[in-house]
This record gives C-alpha cells, structure tokens and sequence, in this order.
C-alpha cells in the first residue's frame, strides 16, 4: 500500500510504500487487548503488602476474661475483626507478569498500527532533523498538522535532539522505531512516523523481521 509524505509544515510531497501486512493487518480487537492488558500487568511491581494476624505486634494477653463478664469471647487484638488487628485475605508480594508468544505481540503490534491507518491517525513526515533540542522548532512542527490529544512520534534511531525538544510539551513522546509496541501505539490518538521509521518497522515487524 501507498501512504502519503509530508514535510514538516503539513504539505503532501509525495508517497511511499508500506507492507500490507504491517499497515493493513485485519482487525482483531480481542488478540490486541490480550496483549494490552499483558504489557500492563507486566508494568506492575506487585510490591502491595498486608500483615497478617501472625504479623501484627500486639500483647498476647487476652483482651478480657473469658468467663463472667457476660460478653462474647475475646481472644486477641491481632484478630481481624479489631481495629489495629492483622488483614484477612490481603495482597501479599507476588509477580503479576504474564507471557505471550512472540508471534502474538507482533500482530498486536500490525494490528494497533492498522487501525491507526484505518482512523486516518497516521501521519508519515519525509524527515525530522534538529540539530540542536528546541522545544518551540518541534512543537511548530507538531502544530502544523492540526492533530488533537496525545501524540507519539517514531524515529528511525533514538534523536536525543527531538527527546530533548519533545519533554517540554505536554502530550507529545518520542520513541524510536525498534522500541514500539502494541500499548505505547494503541494508547495514544495520534502516530507520526519518519519515513526512515516507517522503513524501519516494515523490515523489523514483516515477515523475515526480526524483533
């Protein structure tokens, strides 16, 4: 397939050619969130901790006698039924990660790709060259192509000059091509891709690419 070039002020200057089955992937939303909802637990720390009722620090004396009183048997304030008292079924440390083939999170990541192209979300630019960091360069740049919410732009390598001028805008991230995967892409409104970039994922996520 075809998709249009643009320069840095927005205009048309041309055309380029993507792999259909990078860029035109069928849409499959229940293998896309699969692979989502995994990069995102895999995100977690799984550091949330309780005490147990053998882990709380308190007397061991009982609270009040057993007998007498004419009160319901009070055995220890570590009980989870007492204020102060330990937790009964709390989270405890444990991994939350989750594995999926390879072959399933590359075609998560042509499908995200696909649909931005199906949304009219994608814009391929004919270069990006900064040849020093300045915030106000990029973010005229971004302007120029009237996109709203959040925006991620692909380079071909990793530009310390375009991460530089991107940090100071809101809403705007760079990530280089061989970084991109299904959540970062899926996640946000709007994709500019470098021409070089887009050179770059067809060769890294068609078929004979490797990952």
């Amino acid at each position: 397939m075809d998709l249009q070039v643009k320069d840095n002020k927005g205009k048309v200057v041309g055309s380029v050619a993507a792999s259909d089955q990078v860029w035109r992937a069928e849409s499959n939303d229940a293998l896309l969130h699969q692979v989502v909802v995994a990069q995102q637990a895999n995100k977690r720390r799984g550091t949330q901790d309780t005490q147990t009722r053998g882990e709380v620090t308190f007397s061991t004396a009982k609270i009040r006698p057993q007998k007498g009183t004419g009160q319901a048997r009070q055995g220890s304030r570590r009980s989870p039924v007492r204020v102060g008292g330990g937790v009964a079924h709390g989270p405890h440390p444990r991994s939350h990660r989750q594995r999926l083939p390879k072959k399933m999170r590359r075609q998560a990541l042509r499908i995200a790709l696909s649909e931005k192209v199906r949304d009219e979300a994608l814009t391929v630019i004919d270069a990006l060259k900064l040849d020093a960091p300045k915030t106000s360069t990029l973010r005229e740049i971004v302007a120029s192509f009237e996109l709203k919410g959040r925006t991620l732009i692909v380079t071909g390598s990793t530009d310390h000059n375009v991460v530089k001028s991107a940090s100071n805008i809101p809403g705007v991230e760079v990530q280089a091509a061989a970084l991109m995967n299904p959540l970062d892409t899926a996640s946000v409104p709007n994709l500019i891709v470098t021409q070089e970039a887009l050179e770059a994922i067809d060769s890294l996520w068609a078929d004979g690419g490797k990952e």
